[in-house]
């Protein structure tokens, strides 16, 4: 599962969830053939995954490092039995964040850890060790920082790459090398300043070579994406990389998304850019 999502760029579409092939032969399918939320295979003793999804019917939330997720709608028990014999059994599962429309982001393994029949929620953590304190007090100000680093890195940071190299057809902006494995979803600002969320316009596919010349100011972009490289760079005489790999990039063009929403932001381009000339 994990080759072929890195062979998409970090996703799997619904048809490959609904028919993944396994080493011995045989397919699995991942995803309740209904398009539920919840999906027990009628062998298995727990819930196999789950899907998460931004527009969904259901109000689940995240916080402090930990996914609430909502019971099925209707009586008590139905495909909620198993999501609890997950918790008794400690079993994991497999969530499937939805980052477009029938693609998905896999996450595994996903615990969960507490069930709240009051409020019909669940509690899943990435962490089967991190669990809730009896009775409700809730992690520690250090479990919370650990968990919430944990879904920085394996669900949204995941989910960026995804909806990046879904926008950019699974090609670097800069070269159009079209091998996802060997694609980076940059981010024009860094997500720990003010504008760098984790969305489209404030991201780049790009090839491991130019994601470095990016981040060290060897190669800028301007705000009408044409492709500079470090001055400094183009007067050097190294070999076939430096020269086929950065310098004939020099005053290209980006190859940028069809969407028009989807394409880098001009103002977080200008502030970026702005680094790449000083330096």
């Amino acid at each position: 599962m994990t080759s072929l999502a890195d062979a998409n760029g970090g996703y799997l579409t619904w048809d490959q969830l609904a028919n993944l092939p396994l080493p011995d032969g045989t397919t699995q399918r991942l995803v309740d053939p209904g398009k539920g939320g919840i999906w027990n295979p009628r062998d298995f003793v727990a819930t196999l995954s789950i899907i998460t999804s931004p527009d969904g019917p259901y109000p689940d939330s995240e916080e402090n490092g930990l996914l609430e997720y909502h019971y099925q709608r209707g009586p008590e028990g139905g495909k909620n039995l198993k999501l609890r014999a997950a918790i008794e059994l400690r079993l994991p599962l497999l969530r499937l964040h939805k980052v477009a429309k029938g693609i998905y982001a896999p996450v595994f393994p996903v615990y969960v850890v507490g069930d709240n029949p009051i409020t019909r929620q669940f509690t899943l953590s990435l962490d089967e060790n991190i669990r809730l304190i009896e009775g409700g007090a809730g992690l520690s100000a250090l479990e919370k920082a650990y968990a919430e680093r944990m879904v920085q890195q394996r669900v949204h940071q995941p989910a960026f790459r995804a909806r990046i190299m879904l926008a950019y057809d699974g090609a670097c902006t800069v070269c159009t090398l079209k091998h996802p494995e060997l694609l980076d979803a940059a981010h024009i600002i860094e997500d720990a300043s003010e504008l760098g969320d984790p969305v489209v316009p404030n991201g780049l596919s790009l090839c491991k070579i130019h994601h470095a010349a990016y981040d060290r100011n060897l190669l800028g972009i301007s705000p009408d994406y044409e492709i500079l490289i470090n001055v400094a760079l183009l007067h050097e005489v190294d070999g076939p990389m430096l020269k086929h790999g950065l310098q004939e990039m020099h005053q290209r063009r980006l190859h940028i998304p069809v969407r028009k929403a989807d394409r880098p932001d001009p103002n977080r381009l200008q502030l970026r850019f702005e680094r790449f000339e000083s330096a």
